[in-house]
């Protein structure tokens, strides 16, 4: 009998935790496994699941402000989900991020099922914002779980902040693997030369930090295009109208054919303030592009060995990233070094030796 198993996570609309496990349930499947994706939020699903997988949205949210709508959002949640799970009786359950580990790991928890939870970001935006009752809940949940699964080694660090979850030992690190784009249309996707820098428009990614370093540089045949929606849009526009950028710093919104913009960029940068192990910065090196990173809680040091595939920059120096980019802008022997090396991640986080990670520990 295949083996069954359920991911869940709060939607698909876009971001690099949704594509990690987009990628590993289309794995599964390909295997002959029994899969089932499920979103606890009805939203639009922006990565491709292979059709052989079962797709359950659970609720359809229209006014989450709402205190009613939340009560009632919040059973539903956990009634719809509990009587699916009942019913599919997964080998394994696998949850990512704080929302989808809770009320998976709760539900497993009271159904008997093994489940593993995965946290994908910086904690100080998640679980450290919780109240103490709260924490005191998921530390139970999360203890409970086959292991709780990390991107990056040092967000270990990030748990052991937080008082109740000092006496968890169920920690296990597994990277994210590659993400494989179709080829690379030979069509310019820009008009000039550009360094790019691709995420959700959040205060976390740090892109503000970003448009003030390359507004330092003053170049005028080199534009830099952000790729990502989100909540800060309106902010990064102010700012780039403020400091006349705006025939220059271009907000070019979720691209689906990101593959050409990484092999034609000049330069990728990461300025976020906090990740979990980004994603974009994998894919990016994945594709050759030369990659500056401020050096952030966590990841970035776990993915560029600094001068080697890529440079690292101190978490906030502007002033350093502003050089850093400089720098390879300016040194072509120095860029082709850095996209040769950089390739070599193809096979470090190769979707075969990641998955064969997350196999061993689903099935142990």
């Amino acid at each position: 009998m295949a083996t069954k198993l359920c991911f869940v996570i709060n939607s698909l609309e876009g971001g690099g935790a949704e594509r990690v496990i987009s990628n590993l349930a289309n794995h599964f499947s390909d295997k002959d496994c029994s899969v089932t994706m499920i979103c606890l939020n009805t939203a639009k699903v922006k990565y491709q699941i292979n059709k052989q997988i079962k797709f359950v949205n659970l609720v359809e949210r229209k006014d989450s402000q709402n205190l009613l709508n939340r009560v009632r959002y919040a059973y539903l949640t956990f009634y719809r989900l509990l009587f699916l799970l009942k019913k599919e009786k997964p080998d394994c359950t696998i949850c990512f991020m704080t929302s989808a580990n809770i009320w998976a790991g709760l539900c497993c928890m009271i159904l008997g099922l093994p489940y593993l939870v995965s946290e994908r970001t910086a904690l100080n935006s998640t679980i450290q914002q919780y109240n103490k009752l709260l924490q005191w809940f998921i530390f139970h949940i999360y203890r409970k779980s086959k292991a709780i699964v990390l991107p990056a080694f040092g967000m270990f660090k990030g748990f052991k902040r937080i008082k109740q979850f000092e006496k968890l030992d169920n920690f296990k690190t597994i990277h994210n693997p590659i993400h494989h784009f179709s080829r690379s249309n030979a069509g310019a996707v820009h008009g000039k030369r550009f360094i790019l820098s691709v995420g959700r428009l959040s205060y976390e990614k740090g892109f503000d930090h970003l448009i003030e370093a390359y507004s330092k540089l003053e170049l005028t045949d080199v534009d830099l295009l952000i790729s990502g929606e989100g909540p800060d849009r309106a902010n990064l526009e102010r700012q780039i109208a403020d400091l006349n950028l705006t025939d220059k710093v271009k907000l070019i919104g979720f691209k689906s054919n990101l593959q050409d913009y990484y092999t034609q960029a000049e330069v990728f940068v990461l300025s976020s303030r906090n990740e979990g192990y980004p994603n974009v910065l994998v894919e990016a090196m994945g594709m050759g592009c030369a990659c500056v990173a401020m050096n952030c809680e966590f990841g970035p040091s776990e993915i560029i060995e600094h001068g080697i595939n890529g440079l690292l920059v101190a978490d906030k120096d502007i002033v350093g990233l502003s050089l850093s980019i400089d720098k390879i802008l300016n040194n072509s022997d120095l860029k082709n070094k850095f996209s040769e090396k950089a390739r070599s991640i193809n096979e470090t986080n190769s979707i075969e030796r990641i998955s064969a990670n997350w196999e061993q520990l689903i099935m142990s």
